[in-house]
């Protein structure tokens, strides 16, 4: 135990190694995560070892937390800042509105000190960044003394612990088996007939399939009927639908120009989709078996999107827009959106900032690129621009606005929230500058949070277990009841009056929630990604306002 109190920091890594080491135990489809696990065995550590950590680590590493989920998730909430994402908006503000008033109720009815409202409101609705903003603000709130501080952000570590266990289990549970009951539908029949819909009924693939007849194809062919024409003029026969992508001239492999002539018994490589590159053989010759040396590879690069004349538009629209897609077989195959996978369907929505996987010939692709975009650099963090958000957001932390006498701040952690929502759309309109891989955002929002979330608990450990004594059997029904009540009121508004496909809605109340295990839950009951396209809209929406309900909650009941 000595050891531990004069090197902090060992005890820190352990709750994080142990923390990380019991959130992957599952019971079914039910996990605790790390972020939880970390906060119960940093809870008992402390309460047993007594710890002392610097308030300054965890200021800091919540900075870099919260800065790095808005720099994810900036160019998707400002993008759905539009007319066709008003029914998911409306979806998250049920559950902001719906929360902060059964928080504020409870804490009226059971007469709950500020730092256990707060922690019931971020356990229930299972959004961990609302423990750093709710214990910054309690921290600013006049007329408390340090002890007091120190009290009340101890109950919000524990009323939080508990409550996120039982919101957890619920959110989990209710979306991916109960309300696909409710609804009386196979939430993967579902799911498979939504997905052909939307690929035109093309049919679909399982996570297990693949396409055995692929459309985009390369074949090679025996220059007979071709003998004396050039590639241009090939390509051109074919209204730039099938593109030559090498000839091999006896031992000699020719640049495949516009004005080359192709002579008898040329072996060439043309690449397109399939019909188009069958009908191309029916011009040339022959096919034969590849060649070494004419086998050339399709190519594959990722495209950032930065033209605004697509941002908005389906990937239909986009390739219909710019027949450079059909004449050079190059196609879509992936869509990432900050930290999230979509499926690259025609109705899939592309918006600026996202980053496109394309897969063609690397003519055809070097075309495109030019009109839609830039080719993604993402290979190393700009500290330059990760510093100065960070620094701004802490600066705009430190505004007051006094709202009816009630003093109102946003602290360090909803100043950098805000900050990098900016910055992050910032880059995503300009990609020349401000770069933060997103698996670096990744590790350091995760890394943030988790050491946040172990410095807290070391911290309230030893304040745990007189709040559970005495709120024992009122945090698991409020971590219940505030899952139950905005999820069940969303699903009847999103159905009956927002028309939402029942995979969308069903992935866009877990996104309200921000609960990553639900929509994993989720996707493996519907053995499909489709439900992902609702989550990513409310994820990214509530993302940002969730964790402001902490100071509105604290400046409410402080006053």
């Amino acid at each position: 135990m000595g050891v531990l109190r004069d090197h902090p920091e060992l005890a820190l890594f352990l709750c994080l190694a142990a923390g990380y080491l019991l959130g992957k135990l599952h019971v079914g489809p039910i996990t605790l995560g790390g972020i939880c696990g970390t906060l119960i065995v940093s809870l008992l550590l402390g309460a047993w070892a007594q710890i002392e950590i610097d308030a300054d680590v965890k200021t800091i590493f919540f900075a870099l937390f919260i800065f790095a989920l808005g720099y994810l998730a900036g160019p998707q909430f400002f993008a759905n800042l539009n007319r066709k994402s008003l029914r998911f908006f409306a979806l998250c503000a049920i559950e902001l509105v719906t929360v902060l008033a059964i928080a504020y109720g409870l804490a009226k009815a059971f007469d709950l000190d500020v730092g256990t409202a707060s922690g019931i409101l971020a356990g229930a609705a299972t959004e961990s960044a609302v423990v750093g903003t709710a214990s910054e603000s309690i921290a600013k709130l006049p007329g408390l003394t340090p002890e007091q501080i120190s009290l009340y952000q101890g109950h919000v570590a524990t009323a939080y612990t508990v409550c996120y266990l039982f919101g957890l289990v619920t959110i989990v549970i209710y979306t991916s088996q109960i309300m696909p009951m409710m609804m009386r539908i196979n939430l993967r029949d579902a799911s498979r007939a939504l997905w052909e819909k939307m690929r035109g009924g093309n049919g679909s693939l399982e996570s297990d399939e693949r396409e055995a007849l692929p459309g985009l194809v390369g074949r090679t062919y025996l220059v007979t009927h071709a003998d004396g024409r050039t590639v241009g003029d090939l390509e051109s026969t074919f209204g730039g639908r099938v593109t030559v992508e090498a000839v091999r001239r006896g031992s000699r492999t020719l640049d495949p120009a516009p004005g080359l002539e192709l002579t008898l018994s040329d072996m060439v490589l043309v690449v397109g989709r399939r019909a188009n590159t069958i009908e191309a053989g029916r011009a040339i010759g022959p096919e034969t078996p590849g060649i070494p040396g004419v086998d050339t590879p399709l190519a594959t690069s990722q495209i950032a999107v930065t033209d605004k004349a697509v941002s908005g538009k389906t990937i239909d629209t986009i390739t219909r827009e710019h027949p450079e897609f059909a004449r050079s077989g190059v196609y879509v195959t992936d869509v990432l959106r900050g930290d999230q996978n979509l499926p690259a369907t025609p109705e899939t929505v592309v918006q600026r900032g996202d980053v496109v996987t394309l897969v063609g010939a690397r003519s055809g692709l070097n075309r495109i690129v030019a009109k839609i975009g830039t080719v993604a650099k993402n290979d190393a963090t700009d500290f330059i621009y990760l510093g100065l958000g960070i620094a701004v957001g802490s600066l705009i932390g430190q505004i007051v606005i006094r709202v009816g006498g009630i003093p109102l701040s946003l602290g360090t952690g909803g100043g950098c929230l805000i900050s990098g929502l900016l910055f992050g759309w910032f880059r995503s309109r300009r990609q020349t500058f401000g770069a933060f891989p997103p698996q670096a955002a990744t590790t350091i929002k995760d890394m943030g949070l988790a050491v946040f979330i172990a410095c807290t608990g070391l911290t309230s450990g030893p304040q745990a277990w007189p709040l559970l004594k005495e709120y024992g059997a009122l945090l698991p029904f409020a971590g219940i009841a505030m899952v139950l009540i905005p999820a069940t009121l969303s699903l009847v508004v999103g159905r009956t009056l927002l028309k939402i496909e029942q995979p969308l809605l069903i992935g866009a109340i877990a996104g309200q929630q921000c609960s990553t295990p639900a929509i994993t839950s989720i996707t493996q009951v519907a053995q499909s990604s489709v439900p992902m396209l609702g989550y990513t809209v409310t994820y990214a929406l509530s993302n940002f306002l969730l964790p402001l309900t902490g100071p509105i909650l604290v400046g409410v009941l402080g006053a």
